[in-house]
């Protein structure tokens, strides 16, 4: 169950901030609510791997997502070639590092103009070589 985050949670609107902060209403998650909702089953759950989720229904306030978790330590999912992968250790809280469906979509990778701010993998990556002075000695 994830909370839509409509509303800054403020009394009478009042934010007690710089005016950068001062918003209430417009307020744009950076994570979408589904991925937000992972994130919380995986710290939940710390020994199980989040494999994916999906939507169930919503209700005035709430989102609910049905999150597909795997026990790496189970002898069938040990033995069964085609989940074995997620029994690696670099497999470990990939919906807190942007590995799962709903949280890859937030990095901003894909092809095309749209994504040029993620161009070498990621947006550390772009910056980096942006940023850094190549200088031949």
């Amino acid at each position: 169950r994830s909370s839509d985050l409509r509303k800054r949670p403020v009394p009478k609107g009042a934010t007690y901030g710089k005016p950068t902060n001062e918003g209430v209403n417009q307020l744009k998650n950076q994570r979408s609510i589904q991925a937000t909702a992972e994130d919380r089953v995986g710290r939940k759950c710390g020994s199980l791997r989040v494999l994916s989720s999906y939507w169930v229904g919503e209700d005035s306030t709430f989102k609910f997502y049905e999150v597909i978790c795997v026990d790496p330590m189970h002898s069938a999912i040990r033995r069964d070639p085609d989940i074995r992968w997620i029994c690696k250790a670099n497999q470990k809280h990939r919906e807190q590092r942007g590995l799962t469906s709903a949280t890859h979509k937030s990095r901003g990778l894909g092809k095309g103009h749209k994504f040029n701010k993620t161009i070498g993998g990621s947006r550390r990556a772009a910056w980096k070589r942006n940023n850094l002075i190549k200088i031949r000695r």
